[in-house]
Formats: structure tokens, sequence, C-alpha cells
């Protein structure tokens, strides 16, 4: 499925920014500006229990490790080229025509989660003024005229040529296939309306929106508990998405963020027996959705060439035991609340590169809660509101050839992580330092340690590329079990006496410097008294 790197294309960078940010650190150039925004942390003390209190190592050795050891070739990236309309319209079977029948919400297994506790199926109750009712699809093919000619118009309707409105929900069971190709699918608010996958989905060309029927229009975020419709791929389907635009989908409600695709409850996983689900979304754009997309212990999914715009929380946003994605190529930007793209809780093994996110309200990118062997590559992530790539609690990650540019915050934050690589990134003119590495004590925090663990400690390899103009320096780290840096370029400083460290990198900065600017060497920073060691 690999390709050699060689192969990449070269992305367009903002022209504009690009200038912005190196007039930015051209005028900075020997500025004596106080750093109000300094990037130290204090860390307070841990209480007794499930961590122990934190402790600064005293004193740490500066070495000239051999450079052999620190060299990597350019990561193998998956191959693109496969993931096409061409080849996902060939995986359509337009067999015999499919089963189409009015059925109970109760009774079908794919709804169970939206009619169980807390009085969940009153809501369809009040929307359908009775008995809740959806539309099922089983044992064959169908598109969206085959089920308008099916069921009675009160429940879907073709209001004009191509464009569809369902006013209850639509289930495609296990052995179906739903195909909505050059038509619009308008998803009724008022009705409680939303499209379940147990089988297969194939989408291309076309709309799928959440319509609020009282406007005429889209039904535009108003409220994170207000019911908005939304798409939900269960457990052993396969959803294809192929240039199609998705709009106003999604609220709070568990699996009904907007687009998801999600293996089944734990408790409906034992009886459902199904694999993990898969499928593309290529080439294809999102706006005003809760999420942009979910996914929860899926398998092998492309998210490619997509874009991304003004959606609430997040944009992409893997979660819980998801493994072998690819996300490239896509356009992120505008998220309201959060980040652009995040992973979070075990997702891993995949492959985020190539995509832009910028102008997000907080991270460009996040790697999360125990998320490893994942490789961050080749990314442009600029203009965000926090910092540019964030890692919390996520070690054994590859990050190569990004550009981190103007973020609010740190270009480059690792927050107790070890054994993360930093190969050839440029991280320039962010509001606080290049690259930020620091330990900090969760367990006052809401956070289920037993469900989340994290250790309190961090370690860098940090090899190539740039650290430039960035307003609080270019790199500290806090109390790091080990630190590696090799032909770092450390250009255009924000302060007047030139480059400066913060953290323990600042206590021995003259010989750190002399190795690696005047010798050229590798350095080694590693503390004579290691964190596992003094927490003993």
């Amino acid at each position: 499925m690999n390709s050699q790197a060689s192969n990449l294309r070269t992305r367009a960078w903002p022209q504009a920014l690009l200038e912005s940010a190196v007039l930015s650190s051209a005028l900075l150039l020997g500025s004596t500006m106080a750093l109000a925004n300094s990037a130290s942390v204090a860390t307070a003390p841990a209480k007794p229990g499930v961590v122990k209190e934190l402790q600064q190592a005293k004193t740490y050795t500066i070495s000239s490790p051999p450079v052999e050891q620190l060299m990597m070739d350019k990561p193998k990236l998956p191959d693109l080229t496969g993931y096409t309309a061409e080849a996902a319209a060939k995986k359509i079977v337009r067999g015999k025509p499919a089963k189409v029948r009015m059925g109970r919400m109760m009774a079908e297994n794919g709804l169970k989660e939206f009619i169980g506790g807390d009085n969940k199926m009153a809501e369809w109750v009040a929307r359908q003024r009775g008995i809740p009712q959806a539309i099922v699809v089983e044992d064959g093919y169908a598109t969206l005229k085959d089920l308008a000619k099916k069921v009675p118009k009160q429940y879907l309707n073709e209001v004009s040529p191509g464009v569809f409105l369902a006013r209850v929900p639509i289930l495609v069971t296990e052995h179906a296939t739903l195909e909505i190709a050059k038509n619009e699918l308008r998803l009724s608010q008022e009705g409680g309306s939303f499209l379940v996958i147990e089988g297969k989905l194939f989408m291309s060309d076309s709309q799928l929106n959440g319509w609020r029927e009282a406007d005429k229009g889209l039904a535009s975020f108003r409220s994170p508990t207000e019911f908005r419709p939304f798409l939900l791929s269960w457990g052993g389907s396969q959803t294809y998405v192929v240039n199609s635009k998705m709009a106003s989908l999604g609220y709070s409600k568990s699996k009904s963020y907007g687009v998801s695709i999600s293996q089944y409850t734990p408790n409906m996983a034992k009886v459902m027996k199904r694999p993990e689900p898969t499928g593309w979304i290529i080439g294809s754009e999102f706006a005003d959705m809760w999420y942009g997309f979910y996914c929860y212990e899926t398998r092998d999914f492309v998210v490619k060439g997509n874009t991304y715009r003004d959606n609430i929380v997040y944009g992409i946003d893997p979660h819980d035991r998801s493994h072998g994605l690819i996300i490239a190529e896509n356009d992120v930007y505008g998220t309201k609340k959060k980040h652009g793209i995040i992973v979070s809780r075990e997702v891993n093994d995949s492959f985020i590169f190539r995509n832009k996110s910028h102008d997000n309200k907080l991270s460009g990118v996040v790697l999360d809660r125990n998320s490893s062997n994942n490789l961050v590559a080749y990314n442009e992530v600029y203009q965000n509101h926090s910092d540019g790539i964030t890692l919390y609690e996520s070690g054994d990650n590859l990050l190569w050839g990004n550009r981190v540019i103007a973020n609010r915050r740190h270009g480059i934050r690792v927050r107790n992580s070890v054994n993360i690589k930093l190969y050839e990134n440029v991280a320039m003119a962010n509001g606080l330092m290049g690259v930020y590495g620091h330990i900090k004590d969760l367990s006052d925090t809401d956070r289920d340690i037993a469900l989340d663990p994290f250790d309190t400690k961090v370690s860098l390899i940090v090899v190539g590329g740039e650290l430039t103009g960035n307003n609080s320096g270019p790199l500290s780290i806090d109390s790091p079990l080990s630190i590696e840096l090799y032909r770092v370029a450390m250009l255009a400083p924000t302060k007047s006496n030139g480059i400066s460290f913060n953290g323990v990198l600042g206590e021995r900065q003259d010989e750190i410097l002399d190795l690696l600017v005047r010798q050229k060497k590798a350095v080694l920073i590693d503390p004579v008294e290691r964190q596992t060691e003094l927490q003993d």
C-alpha cells in the first residue's frame, strides 16, 4: 500500500502568510520585547496517589552521540492513487432490487441506540406524533427514487427533480446497498430524520443536508442539544462518499455527531458480531457539522482531499481504537470550538499527511490519549488560535516535514509523551515556542486515569528543519528524560541577545550551541538522574 515519499505532490503555500512571517521575523530581530508570554509552565505538585510527585532533575550531562544513530530515511507514505471516484464506483453491486418497507424503530437493531434508556424514544414520538417509524431497506440494491416509490409521500417525497425530503429515519440493513447519485437528500429536522447504514452506502456527486422545513433551508446550528439530522454507519458497514457535499448535520448526543463511522456500542457489538466498519470519503465538502468526521473502532478508513469548513467542535475526529487510517490532502479550517484534526484514545498506526489545518479555534493537529505509531507528515498548519501541532500523552510518534507557522501559541507542543521524533519540520513565527516539551500532572483533573493512563515523562529527538522567529524562543523542554538535537537551524531570533533557550536547555545553552552550531555535531542532553529514578 506504501510508496516512496519522493512521489509527493508539492502543495502551494499561502504566499501572503509566508511573506508576513518573514517580515515579522526580520522586524523582531534585535527587539528587546519582554517575554510576557514566556513558555515556562510551572507544574503544581501532584497529590499522593495515582501519580507520584513530580521532581526536577538537578543536573544534566551534555554529550555528542554518533550522528548515524539519528539518521532516518524519508518515511514511506500510502499510495493514494487508487482512491478515486472510478474505483469507488466499481465497488457498487447493482444486483436484485432491495425490499423497502416501513418498520417500527423499536424493532430494528440498527436503531436501538436511539430508542433505549433515558427516555430517548420521546424525541421521535414527539416529532412523528405517534409510534416512531423508519424506512427500512433490506436485502438488495436501491436508490432514493426506489425508496420514494415504495413508501408513502409523507415519509419520503421527491419535492423537485432529484431532490428528496425524508421526514423519518432511513435504515439500510446489513445485506442492503443504498446509492445516492446526483441527488440531494434533505433530512427533516422537524420530522426527526437521520440515515443509518449497516450495509453499504455509495454517495457521489450529491448533497446530504440537515433541513429545517420551517425555514425552507439548512438546519443551521443553534444549540448543542437541539436535534439535528445525522449520518451513522455501524459495524460491518462500508461507506463511500465521493465528490459530494454535506451540511448542517449533527448535535451532541452519542453517535449523532454529523458523519459518524462506528462499531456498535459494546453490548450491541457482542450481539451483532460484525467486523470494524470501513470506507472512503474523498473529494467532498462538509460545513456546519457538529463534527465533520468521527469514527470509533474503525479500520483502514480513508479521508482524502476533502474540505472541512466552519464546523462546530472538530473538523476530523477519529476516536477510540481506530487504526490504519489515512487522513490526507484535506483542507480543515474555521472550526469554532476546538481543533481542526484530532485523533484521540488509542488511534494507532495511522497516517496524517499533506493536509492544511488553519484558522481553527484551538490546535491545528492533535494526537491525544495514548495514540501511537502514527506518522504526521508534510502538513501545513498555520494561524490556529492555540498550538500548531499538539501531542498529549501519546508516545512513539513521528512528525516529518511539517510547516507550522504563525499559530498563536506553540508551534509544536509535546506533553507527557516519550520517543517523539521531530524530523525536518519548520516552526516559524509562532506566538510562543517553536517546539515546547513539558510534563504535567493530570490526576487533579476530570480525566479517567484507568481509561486514559499517563506518565509524567517527555523525550524528544529533533533533527533538521528550522525553528525561526518564534516569539518566546526556538525550543524549550521541561524535565526531559532526554533530548537529542542535530542539524536544527535556528534563525531570526526575536530577542536582542540572539538565540536563547528556556527550561533545562537554557542552563547549558553555551555548550549546546557550541556543539550544535559551531561544531555541527549532534547533542544529547540527558539527566544524571532520570525521572523514573527521582520518583523511586
